[in-house]
């Protein structure tokens, strides 16, 4: 289910906002993990961003129609989208995986991907739309922006706990 951003330059806005609130606290420069990467084709980006979206639609409707991750207080975002997270983390650099190549490019594609749904949630609960569901979506969705920008910037455990108390 491949949904475009209807606005990119509000996804991409919401995106630096976010990035902007990480970046004030802590202390060293954001860097993005493999950035020096060689982009990949256009069509293996549209591929692996699809394969995203899949992950993302998937694992948001199997927590719908389960509620397995209530907990109190909340869902927990890292066990809503662990397929989804693991895919993240097979984009980019890691020790383990010596010699494969990072794609921090299709992590960008995949931040706007969610920036663009968390905007879209915003809208329709602005529109009136009252439903608990979307309350919790747009609010994994935020939760699962911060997660990927931790770890395309590589940020430490100590500073995601710093940012808000849980990495």
């Amino acid at each position: 289910m491949s949904r475009h951003v209807a606005q990119p330059g509000l996804a991409q806005a919401h995106l630096e906002s976010r990035r902007c609130r990480i970046r004030g606290e802590i202390a060293h420069p954001l860097r993005a993990a493999g950035a020096s990467a060689e982009p990949l084709p256009a069509d293996r980006v549209h591929h692996l961003l699809r394969e995203a979206e899949d992950l993302y639609w998937n694992e948001l409707s199997w927590e719908q129609a389960t509620d397995e991750e209530v907990v109190s207080g909340g869902r927990l975002t890292e066990l809503v989208f662990p397929a989804f997270l693991a895919f993240v983390d097979g984009l980019l650099p890691n020790e383990s995986r010596a010699g494969s190549r990072p794609h921090p490019d299709v992590v960008e594609k995949i931040l706007i991907f969610l920036s663009d749904h968390f905007l879209r949630f915003t809208v329709e609960l602005e529109g009136g739309a009252d439903s608990q569901r979307l309350v919790w979506a747009r609010a994994m969705t935020a939760r699962l922006i911060d997660l990927v920008l931790y770890r395309l910037h590589q940020l430490t455990a100590e500073e995601c706990e710093a940012l808000d108390g849980r990495c």
